[in-house]
């Protein structure tokens, strides 16, 4: 029984370090994404697999690179700050979790396998490199912007996402740093940490999320109007465009008024999954 109890212990703090959050946002993003480019159930499985993986590597190798630091700062969300697992057990997790990136993304075929890679390399190198500089929203950026070509690169013939779709996707991902990082500005300042939200501030980066956030709802709801302009805009997206104005109205009035705090990531997120259902309704729009 007390080697049961350690496991759940260690597995409950591995949970809590990929940043389960985040983690099940994106790989729901692409299930949706799958469901609405048309994949075959199990195409659907694999590419969510793949981005699961790449998104636990992500987190993993952020605590563990982030170990000493978060220590220094006392963070209380983070399992190896408080000594609920090793950071030598992250390490192993994610090794593990790089491994499975690679092998599941090759069950996608070619050309989605180098999309799906990219994505995990991406990310990976906003905890290495790009964390502490002026071009941190980059990765952000980029592994949002590839999200939709893995999707649609692993049906059958490998169409590519539509431009638009594509721009929604890195928009998002952009507002998503700006979102994550404002409530870790202090923590951050005080361990070396100079990316971009915190070169800007709290309330240019705050306003720069929510803008970010209103151009992908308003991508959502004209891109393919403006792509084909005999393609009106739908009802729906119209609707969608709505929900992101109150959402980024919403966002920036917490900014100007509030402390920072993970409301703001939650909102980012919760209008993620809004433009990807309207996405998913679009059908064959999304694809170029």
């Amino acid at each position: 029984m007390p080697s049961d109890r350690r496991f759940g212990a260690v597995a409950s703090a591995l949970v809590a370090a990929c940043h389960p959050g985040p983690t099940a946002a994106v790989t729901l993003l692409a299930v949706v994404l799958g469901i609405a480019t048309g994949l075959s159930p199990l195409g659907v499985l694999l590419v969510a697999a793949a981005i699961l993986a790449g998104q636990l590597a992500i987190g993993w190798s952020n605590d563990w690179l982030d170990a000493r630091r978060d220590i220094e700062v006392g963070r209380t969300d983070k399992p190896v700050a408080t000594g609920a697992i090793s950071a030598s057990t992250v390490r192993t997790a994610f090794i593990v979790s790089a491994m499975a990136v690679v092998a599941l993304s090759l069950l996608l075929g070619p050309p989605a396998a180098v999309a799906s890679i990219v994505l995990a390399v991406s990310g990976l190198s906003y905890n290495v490199l790009f964390k502490k500089t002026a071009l941190s929203g980059l990765p952000y950026v980029v592994s949002f912007g590839l999200l939709p070509l893995v999707v649609t690169l692993a049906a059958p013939g490998a169409p590519i996402a539509a431009w638009w779709v594509v721009a929604t996707g890195s928009l998002l991902g952009l507002g998503a740093h700006f979102a994550n990082v404002l409530p870790d500005l202090a923590d951050d300042a005080a361990t070396g940490v100079r990316g971009l939200p915190h070169r800007m501030g709290r309330t240019a980066s705050g306003l720069s999320a929510f803008g970010a956030l209103l151009g992908a709802s308003a991508l959502v709801a004209f891109g393919a109007t403006l792509t084909d302009p005999s393609l009106p805009p739908s009802v729906v997206g119209l609707v969608g465009f709505a929900v992101g104005v109150v959402l980024s109205a919403v966002g920036a009035w917490l900014v100007l008024t509030k402390p920072p705090g993970r409301l703001l990531f939650q909102l980012i997120i919760a209008s993620a999954l809004v433009d990807v259902l309207l996405l998913a309704l679009s059908g064959s729009r999304v694809i170029a």
